[in-house]
């Protein structure tokens, strides 16, 4: 998965100039910055308000029961996996993008002063971006998740993409009550 991201960072960023690379590279950190959220709201939402919209047949609501139940899952991969790896794709399309900057303006002399602002600014948006998007995904948990299990429930009634099963897991207990022994005449 890095690998391709990689991949096609680097042709978004070939031939490009340092304002396109620059929105190349707000492009990675929000991509970063939402998957953060996505990860942080499975793990926040409470999945009891989906067994009654599931139960009415809304669309979308059995696959976020699947998320929330699967949110330890689902979570590792928007955060650490998404996360990271944006995060680390953000800071090589930022080297890109200073490297144009101090060419086309000719900032040899400044090429530190360069850096340094860039970076604090990559790292500004990303952790600020991060910050304000944890607290949006604690406080809009069951809203978020709801949305991300109508685009599963979108895609795979749309494209045939099934990204989990939404069959439940929990498994049927038997009734309980008083087991009668077999009648003898």
């Amino acid at each position: 998965m890095a690998m391709a991201l990689s991949a096609s960072s680097n042709t978004l960023l070939r031939g490009v100039s340092w304002s396109g690379g620059l929105l190349v590279v707000l492009l990675i950190i929000a991509i970063g910055v939402v998957f953060d959220m996505l990860g942080i709201a499975a793990t926040a939402a409470r999945e009891a308000p989906f067994h009654s919209m599931a139960a009415k047949k809304v669309p979308g609501a059995r696959h976020a029961i699947g998320i929330i139940r699967r949110a330890d899952q689902f979570s590792n991969f928007c955060n650490d996996v998404v996360g990271d790896i944006s995060g680390i794709l953000s800071g090589a399309a930022a080297f890109t993008v200073i490297t144009g900057l101090i060419v086309t303006f000719h900032l040899d002399e400044s090429r530190w002063w360069v850096e340094m602002l860039m970076v604090a600014t990559i790292s500004a948006l990303t952790v600020g971006g991060k910050a304000l998007g944890k607290t949006v995904s604690i406080r809009y948990a069951n809203d978020i998740i709801f949305r991300v299990g109508q685009l599963f429930y979108f895609l795979e009634t749309r494209f045939h993409i099934r990204l989990f099963d939404v069959k439940n897991n929990k498994k049927r207990k038997r009734k309980r009550g008083v087991i009668h022994a077999p009648r003898s005449n």
